[in-house]
């Protein structure tokens, strides 16, 4: 599974659009929605900053990925 799913996954499972997500991590929505289609890979740090907007832990997100 790749990361862009995890990151949808969670998003939807907090109840957040992406637009809501977006202003949660200070980002575009068109930033989010490129990652969560694969077509973008966010920097570690952003990877931090959009798992502390959705309330869970990076490595939970990346262990589903491996």
């Amino acid at each position: 599974m790749a990361l862009g799913e995890e990151l949808l996954k969670a998003r939807t499972a907090a109840g957040l659009t992406q637009e809501q997500l977006a202003f949660k991590a200070d980002v575009s929505r068109n930033y989010i929605s490129l990652l969560e289609r694969n077509e973008k890979s966010p920097t570690v740090k952003m990877l931090l900053k959009l798992c502390r907007s959705l309330g869970v832990r990076a490595s939970r997100i990346v262990a589903r990925v491996e």
